[in-house]
This record gives C-alpha cells, sequence and structure tokens, in this order.
C-alpha cells in the first residue's frame, strides 16, 4: 500500500487516473483503523487488481472536507478517475465488511 501524508484534490485525480484504485482514508491516531490493518495485506492480495493507497485524513482535511469524509476508517474506490464506490463512516470495520464492499463495486 502507498501511503500519503498529504493529499489535495489534484494530487488525488492524478493518484486515481487510470486502472482501479482503492483509497483508504485513516490517521495514526485512530483506533478502528488500526484494528483494521493487520488485515490490509490480506485485502490487498484478494483484489490484487486494485491499486491501494493510504491518505492521512489529518493531513489531507481539507480534501476530507470537500468529499464529505468525517469518519475513519473510510474508502473510496475509483475506475479511471471516477469515483464508483465508497464506504464513508465512522464505524469499526472488519476485513470481511471491506471485502464485501469491495466486491459491491466490482
Amino acid at each position: 500500500m502507498e501511503d500519503y501524508q498529504v493529499v489535495d484534490k489534484e494530487k488525488l485525480a492524478d493518484l486515481t487516473k487510470s486502472g482501479r484504485t482503492v483509497v483508504e482514508f485513516s490517521a495514526d491516531w485512530c483506533p478502528d483503523c488500526r484494528f483494521l490493518d493487520p488485515a490490509m495485506p490480506s485485502i490487498e492480495a484478494d483484489f490484487a487488481d486494485s491499486r491501494f493507497i493510504k491518505v492521512d485524513r489529518d493531513g489531507s482535511i481539507d480534501l476530507c472536507k470537500e468529499m464529505n469524509i468525517m469518519g475513519i476508517p473510510s474508502f473510496v474506490v475509483y475506475q479511471d478517475g471516477q469515483e464508483i464506490g465508497r464506504l464513508v463512516n465512522g464505524d469499526r470495520k472488519t476485513k470481511q465488511e471491506v471485502e464485501d464492499f469491495l466486491r459491491s463495486v466490482d
């Protein structure tokens, strides 16, 4: 997974412009985000056709506000630069919930 501390709208557009990209919005201090960390390598392996990037919510707060991402961890999926799905809330997520979501946007 690629990790980005500061992302703005232009950077996000560049990161998601081609192929399928799964963006995880997260923060170091977030216990629900840390809960999911051990499962992420397995999720990435199960969805090897996707590029996974992690965006720090605190370093990218303006982008998060623009995108209405107030809860973390949250996931937004892009296909060739277009948003095709989002799992955005402040709930703790399990590996199964994330994988079910990713399958639902196939």
